[in-house]
């Protein structure tokens, strides 16, 4: 091999590699497309084990809610939250529909009033837990309905109102009793639509 053969093969006989600047080979547009569906299939399947595991976006359903949450607003539910904690006070919990009837819905959004060992009484109209006057700065007027117990809350059972005190607006422990922990589905964090109601809750 002469000096110019070498030159062109470089050393031992080796093809150089390509010239600076060289353009790599365009892509077929059925790979960009497979690309493109695996990527929205893996991001699919992601959110589908978020949605089912740590959170859930839920609509607020009927008047229940009232004043604090509005028919058609949609909620931010954290499902792990109680995995790690118990349900308090003031929280507004998303719970299974304990009740019967034709009325029964898949789920309900309230408020936890009371905890495992609390005794619950409505009493001339007014809220009281374990025998103190409760303050409800979320509610709008005093219980309309009619009187409630006394009841003492068994281990790992809540007490859930809504917030609407209006006569028969809020179906809640006051009608179908006192919820279990399991009945629980998580806690609402905020709302996240319509945006201009963004709020913590």
């Amino acid at each position: 091999m002469n000096q110019a053969q070498q030159h062109e093969h470089g050393p031992s006989g080796m093809v150089p590699a390509d010239k600076p600047g060289t353009e790599p080979k365009p892509r077929s547009l059925s790979s960009e497309v497979w690309d493109w569906v695996k990527t929205i299939v893996i991001a699919f399947v992601i959110m589908m084990l978020l949605n089912l595991f740590v959170f859930n976006l839920s609509m607020v359903k009927g008047q229940s809610m009232q004043p604090t949450l509005y028919e058609k607003e949609r909620l931010f539910i954290d499902k792990i939250v109680y995995d790690f904690k118990a349900p308090s006070r003031g929280e507004i919990v998303v719970l299974h529909d304990p009740s019967d009837g034709p009325d029964k819905k898949e789920y309900l959004v309230k408020r936890v009033i009371g905890i495992p060992g609390d005794m619950i009484e409505v009493k001339d109209h007014k809220l009281y837990v374990n025998g103190q006057l409760k303050v409800e700065p979320y509610t709008e007027v005093e219980i309309q309905d009619p009187d409630f117990g006394p009841l003492k809350l068994d281990e790992d059972h809540y007490f859930v109102m809504g917030d609407n005190r209006h006569e028969g607006a809020s179906k809640d422990s006051r009608s179908f009793g006192s919820v279990s922990a399991k009945a629980i589905v998580g806690r609402a964090e905020f709302i996240f639509w319509p945006i201009s109601q963004i709020r913590g809750l």
